[in-house]
């Protein structure tokens, strides 16, 4: 009989197969298990209440069991097929009937794909090339993408500085670089080039909220420069609302991208827009020379079709994001009153369905301000919330449905544990 690994054995395995011995995504030096409701297991059998979920996935949590259900019910019918299917093109309404800017959308299996796909749409309606992004936004890992996603060096605006090596020079000079909550800075780009396709937004970048009338004011300046807007909703789609942050905030874009919550816990995303815009997806509509080819095995995967319409399903029925935006209020609650008790300076940064603590007085209203006055103050309280059995980005703090008294019970103890350690 195998005897089972422990966490140390199966980082060691991870370090002599992994790059850095890991996947890229999150710390090395835990590997998980199992997830169960909003708990998950590592290697050694520690439990931890989980506000990682996945880094947004798991709304309803882990193994939610109508979820469970919808996928076994799949799975004997068939896991892919690279051809439409009936779960697919029932997500694909499902999605359209929730989020304003959508008339109709295409699948992808990533939340990266599905960006850069967008910026690609978005040149190919407009026949034109330079791209608007803000310093800190996250939007992937396309060449775009990686630029001034986190800056180690202040370069002035709208230089782009790349987050990664391998990115021609080229990309680089199609990228122009703002400040995001910044409305002043944008429209001196707009003024300045006429050949901008696009502005791709976070719409809460990260956790940083935007400024009253900063979305509007985007929208506005798109339209009267003529220029796309893109909102990023991989993360805000499906969590700060049904409608994602077109719904939280009454703004709506040209072209949107989801991810995450959209396919229940499964590789999938998608990218939508009016039906005029998408038609460059359609070769007989739009001719050989307009057309953006598209492609992937998995996309629209009915695996992860079926688990994203049971999750929209649930997060369809009443009451649910009040108790979403409940059990998040009470998690900024019980760490801003702790923190302001031992006379920690910080800041909740963020919306009740997706925050963390900045450690610092300054308001945090971009990249450049939304920093710790220490940063080692914020890696001691998150090391202590885990020994404590809080599981937990750096950088981010997901509630999930799935939390129960219990959990947060258990987080606040470690959270007083936390501040009692930092508070020195």
């Amino acid at each position: 009989m195998n005897r089972l690994h422990t966490q140390d054995e199966w980082i060691a395995r991870a370090r002599r197969v992994l790059p850095a011995g890991g996947f890229g995504n999150f710390d090395p030096g835990i590997i998980i298990s199992h997830g169960e409701g909003a708990r998950v297991w590592d290697g050694d059998g520690r439990e931890y209440v989980d506000y990682l979920i996945g880094s947004g996935p798991m709304l309803l949590g882990h193994g939610h069991p109508e979820v469970m259900e919808a996928v076994l019910e799949q799975l004997p019918r068939g896991m892919t097929y690279f051809a439409n299917n009936t779960k697919g093109i029932e997500l694909a309404e499902a999605i359209i009937d929730a989020v304003p800017c959508c008339e109709q959308i295409r699948f992808v299996a990533s939340g990266g794909e599905a960006d850069m796909y967008a910026i690609r749409l978005a040149r190919a309606y407009t026949g034109r090339d330079k791209i608007l992004k803000f310093e800190g936004g996250y939007h992937g890992m396309s060449a775009e993408a990686q630029m001034s996603l986190a800056p180690t060096i202040e370069r002035n605006f709208p230089a782009a500085v790349p987050d990664s090596a391998g990115i021609p020079q080229g990309v680089a000079d199609q990228m122009l670089i703002a400040p995001y909550n910044d409305l002043a800075a944008v429209e001196s780009l707009l003024d300045e080039h006429d050949d901008i396709v696009a502005i791709i937004a976070e719409p809460l970048q990260r956790i940083i909220p935007p400024a009253p009338g900063y979305l509007e004011g985007l929208r506005a300046l798109c339209d009267r420069y003529g220029v796309l807007l893109i909102f990023d909703e991989i993360v805000t789609g499906f969590r700060l609302d049904y409608g994602g942050a077109q719904e939280r905030y009454g703004v709506t874009p040209d072209i949107c991208t989801l991810g995450k919550i959209t396919g229940g816990g499964f590789p999938l995303a998608a990218l939508g827009a009016s039906a005029q815009i998408m038609a460059h997806f359609d070769k007989d509509a739009v001719g050989q020379d307009r057309w953006l080819m598209q492609l992937g095995t998995l996309s629209g995967n009915p695996v992860a079709s079926a688990a994203g319409l049971k999750t929209m399903e649930v997060l369809r029925r009443d009451g649910t994001y009040d108790r979403l935006r409940a059990l998040g209020t009470e998690l900024q609650e019980m760490q801003g009153k702790a923190l302001s008790a031992a006379g920690i300076p910080h800041q909740v940064v963020g919306d009740a369905t997706l925050f963390d603590i900045y450690f610092t007085e300054t308001p945090c209203r971009d990249y450049r301000s939304a920093r710790h006055d220490d940063p080692g103050v914020n890696a001691r309280y998150n090391a202590v919330l885990r020994e404590h059995g809080v599981f937990k980005s750096p950088g981010k703090l997901y509630p999930s449905l799935a939390l129960t008294d219990a959990d947060l019970d258990l987080t606040r103890v470690a959270v007083e544990k936390a501040v009692a350690a930092i508070a020195g």
